[in-house]
């Protein structure tokens, strides 16, 4: 594997020390991949740059880029922001799964958050960060800052798992003092009531806001290849069922591709951007989702 695929990958990234780092790395693989793949047209040195928009200044073209790429870029100074982002994080107790050899949802949900954050301020766009379970735990709002990057940083390296999840009545509540329009993209396994949840997404794009979606998965969530006879706790009550998986396997992988459908179709007939990960998948396909929707905002 090429040395900066690797920082794509899950399981490297958790054995990291820090989000710091782990935030720093993911990113500057992913844009190590963009440059050797098809859509390298989206990076040219990243940070620095933005294309052309009819109605920038010419003075602001940056000519040595244009002559590399015959292509119109505008170099960006420090207090240009040009988009806040709101990065909303379920730490409910049933984010704390995970199946043997995988990490946690928590744990994945926090780096792509990370990596998304770091991306972001880099960009000089605005990035902030809501953790919630059945409430709202805490509350960043959005500053485009690299010494705010870190308060970021730091929240997202302590989160925890706990509390029964209340994934629609937390985002009601925070579409409602959300005050300045942006993009908002929530990370949660979605394990809450689907139309009530629905309801709330559409509540941030009643408000005007842009909404992506990251339903975070654990592997064996979506295939239920358990063994032969397992124990099954519900991480939220504590209640346990002893059943022979095989049993149910059929009913239980129906449902959930009810549950899935129900949210893939609702999100695109809302102008929502949906996107399935389980905790297995690189990094690379969230971020690449959130730079698809920045472009398409411009």
């Amino acid at each position: 594997m090429e040395d900066y695929l690797k920082y794509l990958q899950p399981q490297v990234i958790a054995q990291l020390s820090s989000m710091e780092l782990r935030a720093r790395l993911v990113v500057e693989g992913f844009i190590t991949g963009l440059h050797r793949s098809p859509y390298h047209g989206f990076s040219v040195e990243f940070a620095e740059h933005r294309q052309y928009m009819p109605g920038d200044e010419i003075k602001h073209i940056d000519w040595k880029v244009y002559g590399k790429t015959d292509r119109f870029f505008i170099k960006q100074f420090e207090e240009e922001t040009n988009l806040k982002t709101y990065l909303l994080l379920d730490a409910s107790k049933s984010m704390g799964y995970a199946s043997e050899g995988s990490i946690k949802k928590i744990e994945y949900a926090s780096f792509v958050a990370a990596a998304l954050a770091h991306l972001m301020i880099e960009q000089r766009d605005a990035a902030g960060l809501t953790i919630y379970d059945n409430a709202i735990r805490k509350t960043l709002p959005p500053r485009a800052t690299r010494t705010y990057l870190k308060q970021i940083l730091t929240e997202l390296s302590l989160v925890q798992a706990a509390n029964v999840t209340g994934t629609a009545q937390a985002l009601d509540t925070l579409a409602e003092h959300i005050q300045r329009r942006g993009m908002v993209i929530i990370l949660s396994d979605l394990f809450d009531d689907p139309v009530k949840t629905m309801t709330a997404f559409k509540h941030f794009r009643h408000k005007g806001n842009e909404v992506v979606v990251m339903q975070i998965l654990d592997p064996l969530e979506r295939s239920f290849a358990f063994g032969s006879d397992a124990l099954f706790k519900d991480m939220e009550t504590g209640e346990t069922i002893a059943t022979q998986p095989w049993h149910i396997q059929k009913a239980y992988q129906q449902s959930m591709k009810d549950f899935l459908e129900y949210y893939q179709r609702q999100c695109r007939d809302n102008n929502i951007d949906y996107v399935l990960l389980d905790t297995a998948t690189p990094f690379d396909k969230a971020l690449f989702e959130y730079l698809n929707k920045r472009k398409k905002m411009h």
